[in-house]
């Protein structure tokens, strides 16, 4: 098993930093086990680490990081079933790969695929489209190594209130280290990227979600314009990547924005010119591919990120508040507010739990001042009963969501009988969960 003494860690985001007493990599089941058990014999503590990419400080240790980076790929397929054993540490472009070569592929994925599936799955990541859940409603059974160094299986019908509890766990019921997801077999994807009108896309927002698999759309913040993207399962054969769709893709989204984003760090009043020049450059595209790669776009230009969840047919007042907001106070953000739809579910920490949810998500550059605008745009949130997205930045109590999570309770008390020493916390969660 490999393992590294005193390396400093920091999040995708460079917001959260630490500095470890050890990393380890276990690369089998039973060395996950042996480290749970030396930990818990020598009183230190262990947080789970996928690729840093959540925005909060979930896994931030000065004891131990455990990181499945070692434990990658499927491990079986069951084509009866149509389900795939996969190692928890694989990296969700991997797993997209994987699963095509042997001909299945992902019901849903979010907008990238750096993340583990341990990882997405613990923090509630998802994608869009009203008739599908989060990644985590894609698992079906989970192998988990307990707070005792026990090889627990659960599913939904062995242990089910136990697996509610762990489909979205944030790491603290124990360490997931294999993943058993429903699957389908491998379809090709129809994308459309459109330019439209901000009031025309909040007018048909229901019949976008009603006859598109997949529907969100991107409001460029100072404009009247969004970016609406459109995805359905096609039998077209894949397009040929054209070199113009690779530059507008890599060149324009990263590189240039990228440029145009170190421009508003430096000269914040540049931020609404910006913001209006990058929604005239809203691309008018259509390509086919396979799902995987066409669910998944490339994210280089970093960031700082809230999102939260409130009703999915709240997404237009809630839209048109934040509007109302940002023209009265004129935040210097360039960054388009992204939106999504995500199908209610029973997962006991799911944002998106007993409703359907619309996911709204804003975000501002890497060195920008960002808890101004934040701040406001929480508020609105929470007027409309919003839920945070457990990996992206919020400001809430454990007092206020308890309030905003049915299952809060149930959830808690689970941990205390799973963890009663406290092996999986950190400051930050024992915060969060008031423990």
């Amino acid at each position: 098993m490999r393992a590294v003494a005193m390396q400093s860690w920091k999040n995708w985001a460079g917001l959260v930093t630490s500095t470890p007493q050890q990393v380890v990599y276990p690369s089998s089941l039973e060395e996950v086990v042996q480290v749970v058990k030396e930990a818990s014999q020598q009183g230190k503590t262990i947080r789970v680490v996928g690729s840093g990419h959540s925005f909060t400080a979930l896994v931030e240790t000065d004891q131990i990081l455990l990181s499945l980076d070692d434990l990658q790929g499927v491990i079986t397929i069951d084509d009866e079933e149509q389900t795939a054993t996969v190692w928890a540490g694989t990296k969700l472009k991997l797993l997209g790969e994987s699963l095509y070569e042997r001909g299945y592929s992902q019901e849903n994925l979010g907008d990238i695929n750096a993340q583990s599936i341990g990882g997405a799955i613990s923090t509630g990541t998802h994608g869009t489209g009203i008739q599908f859940g989060s990644v985590s409603t894609q698992v079906v059974g989970l192998t988990v190594v307990t707070a005792q160094g026990d090889i627990l299986e659960c599913s939904e019908t062995y242990h089910p209130e136990l697996f509610r509890a762990l489909q979205v766990s944030l790491g603290l019921l124990g360490i997931i280290v294999k993943v058993r997801l429903r699957v389908l077999p491998a379809y090709n994807i129809h994308y459309k990227s459109k330019r439209m009108n901000l009031n025309d896309c909040l007018n048909n927002l229901t019949t976008f979600t009603d006859s598109h698999r997949h529907f969100e759309f991107y409001w460029f913040v100072h404009t009247n314009v969004v970016q609406a993207k459109f995805m359905q399962i096609t039998q077209e054969p894949a397009s040929k990547n054209s070199v113009w769709n690779q530059f507008k893709k890599i060149g324009i989204e990263n590189g240039l924005f990228w440029f145009l984003s170190e421009g508003c760090r430096l000269f914040p009043h540049l931020c609404v010119p910006i913001s209006k020049l990058s929604a005239k450059a809203v691309p008018d595209i259509e390509e086919v591919g396979a799902s995987h790669k066409l669910f998944a776009t490339p994210r280089w230009v970093r960031f700082s990120e809230m999102e939260y969840s409130v009703p999915a047919d709240k997404m237009k007042e809630v839209m048109e508040e934040i509007r109302e907001c940002l023209q009265e106070h004129r935040f210097a953000v360039h960054f388009p507010i992204e939106c999504r739809y995500v199908k209610g579910d029973d997962i006991w920490l799911s944002p998106a739990y007993k409703r359907d949810s619309a996911y709204i998500a804003v975000h501002m550059y890497k060195g920008m001042p960002y808890k101004a605008y934040f701040q406001a745009m929480e508020r609105i949130f929470l007027k409309y009963d919003g839920r945070p997205h457990w990996g992206k930045l919020h400001e809430l109590t454990s007092a206020d969501l308890q309030e905003r999570f049915p299952m809060w309770n149930q959830f808690k008390a689970i941990q205390k009988q799973m963890d009663p020493n406290g092996l999986f916390l950190n400051p930050y969660l024992s915060r969060l969960f008031g423990v």
